[in-house]
């Protein structure tokens, strides 16, 4: 639609600068070429800017992988350059911001009450445009690196979905995009003695949502529109997890859309549309938080309790592929250690090349292929936020609130460091050629 869109305005803009009245002969010939050469340019700039600009709507962005295409973004930044803003956030939070257009959204908690809030920002000055409460209750048992909203809103355009833990139920709310109310859903309930992180995800008129718990788990999509269950099923092994599913195209059928989620103790994919099983892998370990990444036909999965695992598994999978040769290739826990895998940082899919990085803040390369890792250089000193990749070039930030940027290639490279004076826990987004970056104090805007 925006390209069209794009398309539409290019033409009309130069039919426009045909049709301005040519000076007479004796007038300076440039004002002649510039009158039409001038629309013809902001019909240009309009549409150069237009395609590389892209909403952020969910959890890891349009595509769920933490990729954006946009260009032109900024590798060096301190608090005196390329800050265009900074906003304190009320609450404390780890769940990222959301980018729609000129809007931001995130959640967040204030601890002494126990109220939920969901806040809309103006993405190009950070005043809080509106603040909305949707759940005041007790406060859940959570991980010390957990917070009370973790979970990532997600939007389509129209309306704004959040969740909470409402303890021990699962709370859904559907807003527009003005804070107003449409529906509210308690979907079952969420039993972690680590807390609640189930960011929702769009597909098609639905919101699909991870309930793997230490209970019977299930994953559930509810519609758009109304909040109503339209598919539920359930979940092995009564396993909490923490992971948002990926969607991608299923390589053998085009009329599906696959949702791979791992998490209690295994890893499988799903018809999207329905909720039926496609395949499913035992283990390789029993509790998951990273999300998966794609690329060449290999999905890329890495876990981090009680074992690190590397395994990549070919996407056009079928029935259980546990010790089959769906699995391309397998790094065991004895191979990585707590610092060749993740637990908590989801991984980055490029090419031919995946990247990941452990939370003791190792930065690892690997073939998508063949399994081989290239190479692992150490970053920070500890790492919660899944980083994110942008014209080739990776952005990772730390606990301590420096983000590095690495070159997104064969050869390890770090471009720059950047420190701002907060900490950073959630995951950073891209939106018109600006960073956000949700820290502990401060929501930050980079870019501009």
């Amino acid at each position: 639609m925006v390209k069209i869109l794009n398309l539409w305005v290019l033409w009309a803009l130069t039919t426009l600068s045909n049709r301005i009245p040519i000076p007479p002969a004796q007038s300076h010939l440039w004002i002649q070429f510039n009158m039409r050469t001038f629309a013809l340019w902001i019909a240009l700039g309009l549409g150069w800017s237009q395609a590389v600009a892209e909403d952020w709507p969910q959890w890891r962005g349009p595509r769920l992988d933490g990729s954006s295409q946009e260009t032109s973004l900024p590798i060096n930044w301190s608090v005196s350059k390329q800050v265009a803003w900074k906003t304190a956030l009320p609450g404390k939070g780890h769940s990222s911001p959301i980018a729609l257009g000129n809007r931001l959204f995130v959640t967040s908690c204030i601890e002494e009450t126990g109220e939920r809030l969901i806040l809309c920002l103006n993405r190009k000055s950070g005043a809080i445009l509106w603040q909305k409460s949707p759940l005041k209750s007790k406060l859940e048992p959570i991980h010390p690196l957990n917070s009370f909203a973790s979970a990532t809103p997600a939007s389509d355009g129209n309306l704004l979905f959040t969740t909470f833990l409402d303890y021990p139920n699962m709370r859904v709310f559907c807003h527009d995009l003005d804070g107003n109310l449409r529906w509210e859903a308690t979907p079952g309930t969420l039993l972690s003695k680590h807390g609640f992180c189930s960011s929702p995800i769009l597909f098609k008129d639905t919101i699909i949502l991870n309930g793997d718990q230490d209970a019977s788990g299930y994953l559930v999509a509810l519609e758009k529109s109304t909040g109503k269950v339209l598919w539920r099923i359930e979940r092995p092994n009564k396993t909490r997890s923490y992971c948002t599913p990926l969607l991608l195209p299923d390589p053998k059928d085009p009329s599906i859309t696959q949702l791979v989620l791992s998490g209690s103790k295994c890893v499988a994919g799903y018809d999207a549309a329905t909720g039926k099983q496609l395949w499913m892998h035992n283990g390789p370990t029993e509790q998951y938080v990273a999300s998966l990444v794609h690329t060449e036909g290999i999905l890329f999965l890495t876990t981090g309790f009680p074992e690190y695992h590397l395994m990549g598994i070919r996407a056009d999978s079928r029935g259980d592929i546990t010790a089959t040769d769906r699995v391309a290739w397998h790094i065991p826990h004895s191979v990585n250690g707590p610092k060749g895998a993740s637990y908590v940082p989801s991984p980055i899919a490029t090419k031919d090349l995946f990247f990941v990085v452990s939370d003791p803040g190792w930065l690892g390369c690997i073939e998508a292929q063949s399994g081989r890792r290239l190479w692992m250089n150490r970053l920070g000193k500890h790492h919660s936020a899944s980083p994110i990749i942008v014209d080739g070039k990776i952005y990772l930030p730390d606990d301590e609130g420096n983000t590095w940027v690495v070159e997104a290639g064969r050869d390890f490279k770090v471009l720059a460091k950047n420190t701002l004076p907060d900490k950073f826990f959630a995951s950073p987004i891209v939106s018109d050629r600006h960073f956000y970056l949700r820290g502990l104090e401060y929501l930050w805007s980079v870019g501009p």
